[in-house]
C-alpha cells in the first residue's frame, strides 16, 4: 500500500534542501491527476515564503547552438564557486505520442551529479513558448529548497520562445557562426525581449565568423527599443570548448539583474509574470473543466463534428460552449 503524501513532511523535506523530497514536489506539480492539484497548490502556498530570493535565468536559441553545453560548463562552474544550482531544462513534447525524449539530464552529466547542482528535465507538453506549464511552480519549489540561482533551457522553437520571458530575471539567446544571415534572419521577436546576446562555439574557424556575427547582431540593436532604458543588449562571445567567454557571461548576468534589482524593476516584473501566470492558469482551468464535465465534454465532441464538416464555424462553436458552461454553473 502506497504511504499518503503529507504536505507538512513535503514542506520540511524541500526547505532543508531534501533531493529527494523536492524532485516529489515537483512531480506532484506536474501531475495531471485532478485529486493532486489540492495537493500541489496547498505545497506551493506552504512554500512561497520561503522562495523568491533566487536569480532567475532563461536560456533559449538557435537548434544546434549548445545550449546544454554551456549551461552545464557555468553551472558547474558557479557550484564549484558555492553557488547552489538549480537547471530546469525543457525537452520537446511529441505532437503524435505526446512523449519528450527528456534527455538534458544525459547531456548535463558532470552538473547532474555535482552536490550542489539540481537539474530537472521536463516535457513541454505542448505548451506553446518552450516551456512546461509547470515551470513556474517548479522554480518555487527550487527556490524553496535553497538553490539560488534558477537556470530555465527551453526548446528551441524561434519566435514563441518569448513565453520564458514570463519567468526569469534575465533572457539570454544563444546563436552560433555562421547560422544564416544574423540580420536577415534575426528573429525580432525573441531579440526585442532578450538582455543578452552570447554567439557561442566562437572557437578554431569559427572565430572570424563569430565575430562577424557579434558585429552585425550590436549593429541591429541600435534598430530595437531596449528592455530597459539603462541596459543596452551585450553580444558575447563564448566558447565551451575551449572555456572562453563563461566569466564574462556571469559578470554579465550579474550586471544585468543588480540593475534591475536597484531601479525596482525587479519587483515590478515578476509582480506582471504572478499575474498573467495567474491568467494562463485561468486558461487550463477551464479546458481541465470542460473535458472533466460530461455534459460538456460531449456537446464539445459534437461541435467538433459540425465544425470538421464546416457546417458551423469555429468562432459559433466557441460562443455556444461559452453558453453551455454558463448553464452548467446556474
Amino acid at each position: 500500500m502506497v504511504k499518503p503524501l503529507s504536505i507538512h513532511a513535503l514542506v520540511d523535506g524541500v526547505t532543508r534542501g531534501d533531493r529527494a523530497s523536492v524532485g516529489r514536489a515537483i512531480t506532484l506539480v506536474e501531475s495531471k491527476r485532478e485529486s493532486d492539484i489540492p495537493l500541489a497548490q496547498a505545497l506551493l502556498t506552504r512554500l512561497m515564503p520561503f522562495a523568491g530570493k533566487a536569480m532567475r535565468v532563461g536560456f533559449t536559441g538557435v537548434p544546434g547552438a549548445g545550449k546544454s553545453t554551456l549551461l552545464e560548463l557555468l553551472g558547474t562552474t558557479l557550484c564549484d564557486q558555492g553557488h547552489r544550482i538549480a537547471v530546469l531544462a525543457v525537452d520537446p513534447s511529441s505532437v503524435m505520442s505526446g512523449g519528450s525524449i527528456l534527455g538534458d539530464k544525459t547531456r548535463m552529466t558532470k552538473l547532474a551529479r555535482h552536490e550542489n547542482a539540481f537539474v530537472r528535465p521536463a516535457a513541454s507538453s505542448g505548451a506553446l513558448g518552450g516551456v512546461a506549464p509547470k515551470t513556474r511552480d517548479a522554480m518555487t519549489i527550487l527556490e524553496a529548497a535553497g538553490y539560488d540561482v534558477v537556470f530555465v533551457e527551453t526548446v528551441g522553437v524561434g519566435q514563441s520562445e518569448t513565453a520564458v520571458r514570463d519567468l526569469v530575471d534575465t533572457f539570454v539567446w544563444l546563436t552560433i557562426p555562421n547560422a544564416g544571415d544574423e540580420l536577415q534572419g534575426i528573429k525580432r521577436g525573441v531579440l526585442e525581449l532578450v538582455e543578452v546576446v552570447v554567439v557561442h562555439k566562437a572557437d578554431g574557424e569559427r572565430e572570424v565568423a563569430a565575430k562577424r556575427a557579434a558585429s552585425e547582431l550590436s549593429s541591429a540593436f541600435h534598430y530595437l527599443q531596449r528592455t530597459h532604458a539603462d541596459w543596452e543588449t551585450p553580444v558575447l562571445l563564448a566558447s565551451s570548448y575551449e572555456g572562453r567567454g563563461i566569466d564574462a557571461l556571469w559578470e554579465t548576468i550579474q550586471r544585468h539583474h543588480t540593475l534591475m534589482e536597484t531601479s525596482g524593476e525587479l519587483v515590478k516584473r515578476r509582480s506582471r509574470q504572478a499575474t498573467r501566470a495567474m491568467w494562463a492558469e485561468l486558461e487550463r482551468s477551464f479546458l481541465r473543466w470542460i473535458h472533466s464535465d460530461p455534459k460538456l465534454r460531449a456537446h464539445v465532441e459534437k461541435l467538433e463534428v459540425e465544425v470538421a464538416a464546416h457546417r458551423k464555424t469555429a468562432g459559433m462553436a466557441a460562443l455556444e460552449v461559452r453558453r453551455a458552461m454558463r448553464l452548467t454553473t446556474i
